[in-house]
């Protein structure tokens, strides 16, 4: 589902998700409508703009992750260093994706989201990983481990997380198996004692394995 009051970014989305195999899509043009449209049609994602004139999408998310059956949101915005990101995240978003995604792009971050995934724009993630490295503990439930035991090969994927590369981002640059990305990426997940990738970008900040301004190719919306 997509929620978003500018008709040309809701439509157009709505038409180019329209073209991903699988995908059945519901367009809503207000945050007043969308956990009325979320319960009509128990969506399994939803794309949430995160600025509406109507309810600001901070309000809208919590209505939905409210919901008996949650989807799991990406917040749309066009900023890079949205000042709402923190609240966000903390609110149970599970991504924020930039409005210029690319189409294939888009399709993987919402297959990701529908797996229970959570998805970040590279350009999001330089300014996560900075505004968290000192206070790793604010997006997660518990403290995790000073320095918890990495393979080297852990490490590697970790760097690249951080970078905001999708599995199979990784697997390419790594020539690896997108299913043995996703295997390192669940041990890391366990290691760190967090939820999802945004918080293990984080700490891969924290041990050194990124720089604090870490340089990302592509510069376009991903995990």
């Amino acid at each position: 589902m997509v929620v978003d009051d500018e008709i040309l970014v809701r439509e157009g989305l709505r038409r180019i998700l329209e073209t991903f195999d699988g995908l059945d899509v519901v367009a809503v043009c207000s945050g007043t409508a969308a956990a009325e449209q979320a319960v009509r049609h128990r969506p399994d994602v939803v794309l949430l703009d995160l600025r509406m004139p109507d309810r600001d999408g901070l309000t809208v998310l919590a209505d939905l992750r409210s919901l008996p059956v949650p989807p799991a949101v990406a917040l749309l915005t066009t900023f890079d260093a949205d000042e709402h990101l923190d609240a966000a995240l903390r609110g149970g978003a599970m991504g924020f994706l930039l409005k210029d995604t690319p189409p294939a792009q888009l399709e993987y971050a919402v297959k990701e989201l529908a797996r229970g995934g959570s998805v970040l724009a590279p350009r999001l993630a330089r300014t996560v990983v900075r505004r968290y490295a000192q206070d790793p503990g604010a997006l997660t439930d518990q403290q995790a481990p000073a320095s918890p035991d990495l393979t080297d090969r852990e490490r590697d994927v970790l760097a690249l997380v951080a970078e905001g590369l999708s599995n199979t981002e990784i697997g390419q640059r790594l020539f690896i198996g997108t299913t043995t990305v996703k295997d390192h990426v669940s041990a890391l997940l366990v290691k760190f004692g967090v939820a999802n990738r945004v918080q293990a970008a984080v700490h891969a900040h924290r041990l050194g394995l990124v720089p604090a301004d870490p340089v990302v190719v592509g510069g376009a919306a991903r995990r």
